[in-house]
């Protein structure tokens, strides 16, 4: 995956997740950008994520496993923003 300098970064909110990797989630409708904070306290956004792959995130039994195979290797845009 590339880091795309040109995206704007969305500010939004996040709700905590029970995960040993990821500390919150947040997604943009509207924009399909998903912000994930990670437990060792980076926060990175996920540009074109489908709400499908949001929704599979927040249900999924292993938060840091469906965020691996469907998102970090699925090669989105992303950017981390702290």
């Amino acid at each position: 995956m590339h880091s795309n300098e040109s995206i704007t970064v969305v500010t939004m909110e996040r709700q905590s997740v029970s995960s040993q990797n990821l500390s919150s989630v947040g997604y943009d409708e509207e924009t399909s950008v998903l912000e994930i904070a990670f437990n060792s306290g980076f926060v990175y956004q996920y540009y074109g994520i489908p709400v499908f792959l949001y929704t599979g995130l927040m249900f999924a039994a292993s938060k840091g496993e469906y965020f691996d195979r469907n998102i970090r290797k699925g090669h989105y845009s992303y950017r981390q923003v702290w």
